[in-house]
């Protein structure tokens, strides 16, 4: 874990003089979880100059990908793993795709289409990724046709590959895309005590999560049993309402804009393009979603960021991510990322 911790140095020594003086006499916590992981071979190697990369694939045919990570980011070493290391998904991504790693933490840099050199970590906020990794899909003239976040298993991530290199964001969106392929239905509706049957959002003002689920969500069951029933979360989702919605459904709802629309509309309309997605409230709008895997960790932190309002001193999650981490530290709490 040396490289997580050694993010963590610098904010350590100018966080240390805000934290209650008798956590000085702790046990420091530890970060654990962190998987070593190492590009696949068949990723380009590239000179970063994007101009030229995206020029090199649209004469091959082919589009780029910019796989945006960070060392010991376990669901980048899972979506390495399940996805680019072997099997189909693999086939089809290395015969379609130019495959560009670029590490968030990383100082190398990167010409961009705005003309704009940009550190790695500068790109990462230009691009405002919020989660790793983040897989970036580009046209044949460098624009951003696609963004990922998380992790994907294969199935899901299959799809959004055959999406891009069928160039099908030039007439809809990947919801849009999947839903038209008739695919088995892979997930059952799973009910829940806590969930609520409210269907006008408007002007709601409390702490609000809506979580948009469909037929064919490779992640749900997953989600259900290792992420919403967790222990370490449920203090924190007990704050929220919750609301399922099936983003497939044209049943009737009013939205928290007060507009009549149905599950369906709302989940194009908000681009959620991950299953299942979670859109966090509070305060009438939205504050922070989840569109990508999350394990407990990361998860009960967003419940707390958005109903305890810290989006009024951290404008990133990003922010207070690493603020709320150094405190845990701090009171000798052992964060583990792989759960």
């Amino acid at each position: 874990m040396k490289t997580l911790t050694a993010v963590l140095l610098v904010f350590a020594v100018t966080a240390a003089s805000h934290f209650p003086a008798a956590w000085a006499d702790m046990p420091r916590g530890r970060l654990t979880g962190g998987q070593v992981y190492e590009l696949p071979g068949w990723f380009k190697k590239s000179f970063l100059v994007l101009n030229e990369d995206v020029q090199e694939a649209r004469e091959q045919g082919r589009h780029v990908m910019l796989f945006l990570h960070l060392d010991e980011c376990p669901y980048c070493a899972r979506l390495l793993d399940e996805n680019f290391r072997q099997g189909e998904t693999k086939e089809f991504a290395e015969r379609h795709f130019d495959v560009i790693g670029i590490n968030i933490r990383g100082g190398n840099a990167v010409e961009w289409f705005d003309g704009k050199s940009y550190s790695e970590t500068e790109l990462a906020r230009h691009l405002k990724v919020v989660a790793t990794p983040t897989l970036v899909f580009l046209d044949a003239k460098g624009n951003v046709v696609l963004q990922l976040n998380g992790y994907r298993k294969p199935p899901v991530l299959r799809q959004a590959l055959e999406y891009v290199h069928g160039k099908h964001y030039q007439s809809q969106s990947l919801a849009g895309y999947v839903e038209q392929q008739n695919n088995s239905a892979v997930y059952r509706f799973r009910p829940d005590p806590r969930f609520s049957d409210m269907t006008d959002f408007k002007g709601y003002a409390k702490p609000l999560a809506v979580i948009f689920e469909d037929k064919d969500c490779a992640d749900c069951a997953e989600f259900h049993a290792k992420v919403l029933n967790h222990a370490a979360v449920q203090p924190e989702l007990a704050k929220f309402k919750i609301v399922r919605l099936d983003a497939y459904s044209t049943s009737a709802i009013v939205d928290i804009d007060g507009r009549q629309t149905t599950p369906k509309e709302w989940a194009l309309r908000l681009n959620i393009v991950y299953r299942p997605g979670v859109v966090f409230f509070n305060e009438g709008r939205e504050r922070m979603r989840m569109d990508g895997m999350q394990y407990h960790y990361h998860f009960r932190e967003l419940l707390r960021y958005v109903s305890g309002r810290h989006y009024r001193e951290h404008a990133t999650f990003s922010s207070y991510n690493a603020a709320r981490r150094e405190e845990l530290l701090q009171q000798g709490v052992v964060i583990d990322y792989s759960q």
